[in-house]
């Protein structure tokens, strides 16, 4: 168990999912926390992290940070993806082992699961087929780092572990218009065409694939769960267990939005993975499950779209 008093480093705290660990330790009761923003520290130096874990000496380590967007950002910037995650990681995780911090763990994505892999995807299904291709370069990194916490575990006798959640929204996330993961993309899209008065929305794709969703705070409670309750090399799987085609994804977004209009679709355009479940069964037997469903997380992540400034990016 992380003690109350304990130094805690969150990386990556004013993104999507360590903001929510944030919150979520506040709510545990941890007070001394740890945060440097990107101006503050850029987790691309290797000499700048190393020279804050000397300097800070954190007892724990939360690893979220990352670059991370939709299909079109990865399609048009893998060198990216995979350069900034890697580095990010590989330069956090060395510097925690080389300081001695007791406990970390990295958050990776689903993604690091084969195109094809049997549904629900299990944890050891991992490297046992090829990947997806329009988010291979972020899904190698992800795997580089959950696979360099392993290593470490064997070799150094460290107790870093890793979690591995599904799609992920609510509050701080990117809506950008092209750049964004397809949920926060379609409450963009919707609200933007009820405000203007649209008739049609264009959704990319056929509607066919199936996903699953998470609430972000619901990760950021498995991720202290985690820490406080869990170790081992094999990644732990976060979300939901239950799935949704893009079709009735987007009628559930249109219904809170409250868009009205015709919802039409562009099959010229990418699709994705087929399927992407994760079998959820080792988080539940640790004692842990969600608790947000689809439709109450949609709504709470509109009021945070509602009250964001970056709703208006273009």
């Amino acid at each position: 168990m992380m003690e109350k008093s304990a130094k805690i480093y969150v990386a990556g705290h004013t993104g999507m999912v360590g903001s929510a660990i944030v919150r979520e330790l506040a709510r545990h009761g941890y007070e001394n926390i740890i945060t440097r923003s990107h101006n503050e520290l850029d987790l691309t130096r290797q000499e700048l992290v190393e020279a804050f874990f000397y300097a800070e000496k954190p007892d724990y380590v939360f690893h979220p940070a990352g670059k991370v967007g939709g299909i079109v950002a990865n399609n048009e910037s893998p060198a990216d993806f995979l350069y900034e995650n890697m580095m990010m990681e590989m330069n956090v995780i060395h510097a925690a082992s080389n300081t001695g911090v007791k406990k970390l763990l990295f958050t990776g994505s689903s993604c690091i699961y084969p195109k094809f892999a049997p549904q629900p995807m299990r944890e050891e299904c991992l490297l046992t087929s090829a990947l997806e291709s329009t988010n291979e370069a972020y899904a190698l990194a992800k795997i580089s780092g959950l696979k360099y916490c392993e290593y470490l575990n064997r070799q150094y006798n460290t107790d870093f572990i890793s979690v591995m959640p599904t799609n992920l929204y609510g509050p701080n996330d990117n809506y950008h218009p092209t750049h964004s993961h397809v949920l926060p993309a379609l409450i963009r899209r919707f609200h933007e065409a009820k405000e203007s008065g649209a008739k049609k929305v264009t959704c990319w794709g056929d509607g066919s694939p199936l996903r699953e969703f998470l609430y972000v705070d619901d990760l950021a409670n498995l991720c202290v769960f985690l820490m406080n309750h869990y170790s081992g090399n094999e990644t732990v799987n976060g979300g939901s267990g239950k799935e949704i085609s893009i079709k009735e994804l987007t009628g559930l977004v249109a219904k809170v939005v409250g868009f009205e209009g015709e919802i039409l679709w562009d099959t010229s355009k990418p699709n994705g993975t087929p399927r992407k479940l994760l079998d959820t069964s080792k988080a539940t037997r640790l004692g842990w499950t969600y608790k947000t469903e689809l439709e109450d997380g949609i709504r709470l992540a509109y009021e945070d779209f509602l009250n964001k400034p970056m709703r208006i990016e273009r």
